[in-house]
């Protein structure tokens, strides 16, 4: 009974791996056609199977930006980034989606050790660090019983430096690790999809106007209160905008 049940699932798992291979393939025949609205329509079905990769958001994003749709061409393009963060077209295309954009948001300077801080901690993700920082205390614990059970007084002092500096980068991993995941945790962007959008100085529309967003502007999401999210913009600035006129990534 047992293998066919497995047999069955294993039919549906193929038969919808097929289907969302030729929704994939009808969407790129049109795109190429210049049908751009029959493609994105295509690709949506897809998502709606629950089938996620770099390359779907990244067509998406592409005909969205044909049909001149800043905000949604972002969106897709940002969730592409997501999956593939290395991706040189991903980067080049949202760079050119960017630029459509109205609102020109400088981010606030960064002082050299925040950069410093910010390449570092890209080096490895949540996962990477951690585990490098169970590896550096497990060496630190080898190095250190080396040394409490060799005789040679020139190996113990090597091998007790060796693992005191285990130990100490063990710990620099392990703090690493939680900001890692803290940033991660705490980070929500979305994009305005609104095509102007007034930003309030309170969650309430007889709140007075903050100022004014444009559709493709990425946001950071702080809090929500009812059908309103208090967002910040790279810049400092903050302030509450209906929940309607963003997407969250």
């Amino acid at each position: 009974m047992k293998k066919v049940l497995v047999y069955i699932l294993l039919c549906v798992v193929s038969i919808s791996i097929a289907q969302n291979n030729a929704l994939f393939d009808q969407g790129k025949a049109a795109y190429k056609s210049e049908r751009y609205q029959d493609a994105i329509n295509a690709w949506m079905k897809v998502l709606d199977n629950e089938q996620h990769s770099a390359s779907l958001y990244f067509n998406l994003g592409n005909a969205h930006y044909k049909m001149n749709h800043v905000g949604l061409s972002v969106y897709y393009y940002e969730k592409a980034l997501q999956l593939s963060p290395n991706d040189a077209d991903i980067k080049t295309n949202l760079a050119f989606a960017q630029n459509a954009r109205i609102d020109a948001i400088e981010p606030l300077p960064k002082t050299i050790f925040a950069k410093w801080n910010a390449s570092v901690l890209q080096l490895f993700t949540f996962e990477g660090w951690a585990l490098l920082s169970v590896i550096l205390v497990s060496t630190f614990v080898l190095l250190f019983l080396g040394y409490y059970f060799s005789a040679s007084e020139r190996n113990k002092r090597m091998l007790f430096i060796s693992s005191i500096l285990s130990v100490i980068m063990g710990i620099a991993a392990l703090t690493m690790a939680f900001k890692t995941y803290s940033d991660v945790t705490s980070n929500n962007p979305a994009i305005v999809l609104a095509e102007i959008s007034e930003v309030k100085s309170g969650p309430s529309l007889g709140s007075d106007n903050a100022f004014t967003l444009h559709e493709g502007t990425k946001v950071q999401i702080l809090d929500t209160e009812d059908d309103w999210l208090r967002i910040k913009l790279a810049d400092g600035k903050e302030g509450w905008l209906p929940a309607n006129d963003v997407k969250q990534l």
